[in-house]
């Protein structure tokens, strides 16, 4: 079983993987005994976890305590799967599922994680009114903080949507990008055709001369490799996502700066042949309705100048920069939470002393929004009392720990599964399946293990019939349907048949 739950968990294996490796160690079983055995894995685990939380909650309390995170995850109509966490150490403390992120169903949850190792030092999670409302009643004393890249990522959201909706539309509705791709594809037959194009477009790049080059057919390769690079336009963001990544933006300026740049070319006639030019006018022709739009322009316009805008309060935060490379795992630079604050006051005076941006509802919600925040954004270092003296600990500024998390945990599950879509593993699993990630940090297994020197020797010791009866548990809480229930509905003349026998 230990065996089955690392493979799957720690080395990412499926079950058709596991079962073939347990058959060249001689061990036959299904690949349904597979599953079955790495969903008891983890009910060990989570036994086991409930088990030891006290010795967790004193070496929690070595570092002066903990710092917790709270996230929650679903897919699809599948449960929220919430997690808390703490920042110091990184290990997953509670999981929950639940129907919905609303503070009824939050509160019972963070009173078990209260109960279990008293109140935190601090909370960090996002902007939910569940959540926030969650954390007002069970921890009214603890200082609350809400992270600042989802912080970042509403007000960007609030600001740009309308633009960034619009553009998407209206460059939707040209199918200039359909349009674009199709002539790609037979620009790229062309060029193929002639050997050795490619390498001549290069030549002539690294040597800024058309000297040994193919005259005739230089603007069919030049056309494909700018119709490409428009292409990738909508690909030039940092893996931020929007509202920090703007595709159908860059997708336009990109356009924008594409048709001069055909006009320009056309205007050359390389080989003194006319018909030579007639990919640089296809591609004209193509962009004329999408850039003649007055809707689509004035977005774009728009868009662009609330940007440049959004830019500079990232920059102020430095959460998320325009040229950072982390993307959403971006944790913010490590700097004086005062000093941040510093930057974003003085990015809120230069909105309200500009004349033209504080007279905008937009600019204005956004500055209100800062200000309903604020004590919940920056925060001094808490200073703690521990067995090794007194420390100061800075929490974290985003929830980015948790959602890095998720993300690696679903990329896995589908890695294993082979789809793309989550909600039926995610009804299904059990609930304590995200303590697997504190598998890999030693504090944790030695207070897991009390003294034992594996998880076989540690699950041994615990009372089978408690873990039949959580086995139990996993069964009555599957939404699964019943295998006869489900063959009855499938039948074309169900629901008539039904009422014809019960009602006559």
């Amino acid at each position: 079983m230990v065996y089955v739950g690392k493979a799957m968990f720690l080395r990412c294996r499926n079950e058709e993987e596991i079962h073939l490796e347990l058959a060249d160690k001689r061990v036959s079983i299904s690949k349904r005994e597979v599953s079955f055995l790495a969903n008891k894995f983890i009910v060990y685990l989570s036994v086991a976890h409930k088990q030891s939380q006290h010795r967790i909650g004193q070496m929690l309390s070595l570092n002066g305590g903990y710092i917790l995170h709270l996230d929650a995850t679903c897919e699809g109509e599948s449960p929220h799967l919430m997690c808390g966490l703490d920042g110091i150490t990184e290990i997953v403390l509670e999981n929950e599922k639940m129907a919905s992120e609303k503070a009824e169903t939050i509160i019972p949850f963070l009173k078990k994680i209260q109960k279990a190792y008293g109140d935190p030092l601090a909370m960090v999670h996002d902007m939910g009114k569940g959540i926030i409302r969650a954390v007002e009643k069970v921890f009214p004393d603890t200082p609350d903080f809400i992270c600042h890249y989802h912080f970042l990522a509403a007000l960007g959201k609030n600001l740009l949507k309308t633009e960034h909706d619009t553009l998407r539309k209206r460059l939707s509705n040209h199918g200039i990008q359909g349009k674009l791709k199709m002539r790609a594809r037979e620009l790229k037959r062309k060029v193929e055709k002639r050997r050795g194009l490619v390498p001549y477009l290069l030549k002539c790049m690294e040597q800024k001369s058309l000297e040994g080059c193919a005259m005739d057919l230089m603007p069919a390769v030049v056309t494909y490799a700018l119709v490409l690079w428009a292409l990738a336009g909508k690909k030039q963001g940092k893996g931020y996502g929007f509202p920090f990544d703007r595709r159908y933006l860059n997708f336009y300026v990109r356009l924008k700066s594409l048709h001069p740049m055909l006009t320009k070319l056309n205007a050359v006639r390389l080989s003194g042949k006319k018909k030579d030019n007639k990919p640089y006018l296809t591609i004209i022709r193509d962009l004329i309705d999408t850039l003649d739009d007055a809707t689509l322009r004035k977005a774009a316009d728009q868009m662009a100048q609330k940007a440049s805008v959004f830019d500079k309060l990232r920059k102020a935060m430095r959460i998320a920069l325009p040229a950072g490379t982390h993307g959403i795992n971006d944790r913010g630079s490590k700097e004086q939470m005062s000093t941040i604050a510093r930057r974003v006051e003085k990015f809120c005076d230069w909105v309200e002393g500009d004349k033209a941006l504080s007279a905008k509802k937009e600019y204005k919600s956004m500055i209100a929004q800062i200000k309903e925040y604020w004590n919940k954004l920056f925060c001094d270092p808490i200073t703690v009392r521990t067995p090794g003296g007194i420390i100061q600990i800075q929490p974290q500024r985003t929830n980015n720990i948790l959602e890095q998390f998720f993300r690696s945990w679903k990329r896995i599950y589908r890695k294993k599964s082979g789809m793309n879509a989550l909600e039926k593993i995610m009804k299904a699993m059990p609930t304590n399946t995200p303590l697997v990630k504190n598998l890999n940090y030693p504090q944790y297994m030695r207070m897991l293990l009390n003294g034992k020197d594996s998880l076989e020797e540690r699950f041994a010791e615990i009372d089978a019939r408690l873990i039949r009866k959580e086995v139990a548990k996993l069964s009555v809480n599957s939404d699964k349907v019943l295998p006869r229930i489900k063959k009855l509905i499938r039948q074309t003349d169900f629901p008539e048949q039904l009422v014809a026998i019960f009602a006559g």
